[in-house]
């Protein structure tokens, strides 16, 4: 749940800068008039994200387990991929995200201005479809869904609080700090549901040394047991792990972490001088 709330919490609460910044700058150019095509492509990104989720919810029944379990192990890994992408580019993009979306709408609003239901659908759409994707795989992973689903669901209405004080500008947040320390769990959260998807390729009999165990703690930590639920529902750690499940881990986490780490210590000082700059559309 913890985990889920931190996903809910991050995209949640990029996705809400972004609007705060498209709808500050939409209102200080003047052209309130566009701001009804600004909420329509959130509300379709909005829309693209909750049908993504329920298509990876309901779309494999009906299947063998064997292709449910393959299906499951790819989008782990898709999913994967995706939040690594979202972290080190979150890093990378904050520093400029004010203008380069301003640049947009300048752009969208040549001529008739329906380009910004665009503009606005893939800058959210994209953070939608990302939250959509790792918490699926999330709950696969877990073999719950009603505390990661909450655990979500509470992570993205206080990202839409946070969002809205910090338009107003109630509330400041140092956001590189945020986006650091919530990055770095979430590249150990990656970890799991990456050796999970493995895992689950392993049962598919796509991938081999499904018996081939490197460890097995059940004894000492039950997989039933309120912190073997713990371990599973934050980092997805699992008490029995095959060989191939540890190598993946430690190739992925290992150097993630350390290029996540460098360029962190690369850019403070830059990252932490985009931070206001972010934290506070409305003033624009």
């Amino acid at each position: 749940m913890l985990a889920n709330y931190l996903i809910g919490l991050r995209e949640g609460l990029e996705a809400a800068l972004v609007v705060g910044i498209l709808v500050a700058y939409v209102r200080k150019i003047g052209r309130r008039d566009v701001l009804f095509r600004l909420w329509a492509g959130v509300g379709l990104a909005v829309l693209v994200a909750l049908t993504l989720g329920a298509v990876l919810t309901f779309g494999a029944y009906g299947l063998s387990f064997e292709a449910q379990e393959a299906i499951g192990g790819s989008l782990s890994i898709v999913a994967t991929g995706f939040v690594t992408w979202m972290v080190f580019w979150m890093l990378r993009t904050s520093q400029n995200l004010k203008g380069t979306l301003q640049a947009d709408i300048d752009k969208a609003l040549i001529g008739a201005g329906w380009g910004l239901v665009l503009v606005a659908f893939l800058a959210v759409g994209r953070e939608g479809i990302e939250t959509a994707l790792f918490i699926w795989a999330a709950v696969q992973a877990t073999g719950e869904t009603t505390f990661p689903l909450i655990g979500a669901a509470l992570g993205i209405l206080t990202a839409v609080v946070l969002g809205y004080l910090i338009y107003r500008g109630m509330v400041r947040i140092n956001l590189a700090k945020f986006f650091a320390w919530s990055g770095g769990f979430l590249i150990l959260v990656a970890a799991g549901v990456l050796s999970y998807g493995v895992h689950d390729l392993q049962e598919a009999g796509i991938l081999p040394g499904l018996n081939n165990l490197a460890f097995d703690v059940s004894a000492i930590v039950p997989p039933d047991s309120w912190y073997g639920t713990l371990l599973k529902g934050t980092v997805n750690f699992s008490p029995a792990t095959t060989w191939l499940e540890l190598v993946v881990w430690l190739a992925y986490f290992i150097p993630t972490m350390i290029l996540f780490l460098r360029a962190i210590a690369r850019g403070p000082k830059k990252s932490a001088s985009a931070a206001p700059a972010v934290a506070h559309p409305a003033h624009s």
